[in-house]
């Protein structure tokens, strides 16, 4: 049973992350603000998309490390794990579009972002 509520918590934040994600990105580009292809964009909008993706994935992995049955900085550092993983292959099949430095930025982040995420559960439930 706690594998299940394992997967689901990390599924859980995942879910979070690509809808959020995908909800801005076209947002973003409906209103013109995100250019395509997105090498076109300014490198400051690119920073700003970076900055975006990052918080989203530290509340991701908060929300996963919230709803772990167990251990949330283990759950939170999975999530990351596999992050990493998905940032990695993407960075690899997407690497002719758009500057190499975003992909590689967010495969760098991915680790650092849950870390952060899983650490401010952490600190919450020492602090309730």
């Amino acid at each position: 049973m706690n594998l299940l509520k394992s997967a689901g918590a990390i599924l859980a934040g995942f879910i979070f992350v690509v809808i959020i994600s995908t909800a801005t990105d076209q947002a973003l580009e409906k209103t013109g603000i995100m250019k395509q292809p997105f090498d076109l964009n300014p490198v400051w909008f690119i920073l700003f998309v970076i900055l975006y993706r990052s918080i989203y994935g530290v509340v991701g992995t908060y929300i996963t490390a919230s709803l772990a049955p167990s251990n949330p900085m283990r759950h939170a550092m999975i999530s990351g794990f596999i992050g990493l993983a998905i940032s990695l292959a993407g960075a690899i099949v997407m690497r002719e579009y758009g500057p190499a430095w975003y992909a590689i930025s967010l495969v760098v982040l991915a680790l650092p972002t849950a870390w952060l995420g899983g650490k401010l559960k952490v600190m919450k439930n020492a602090n309730p």
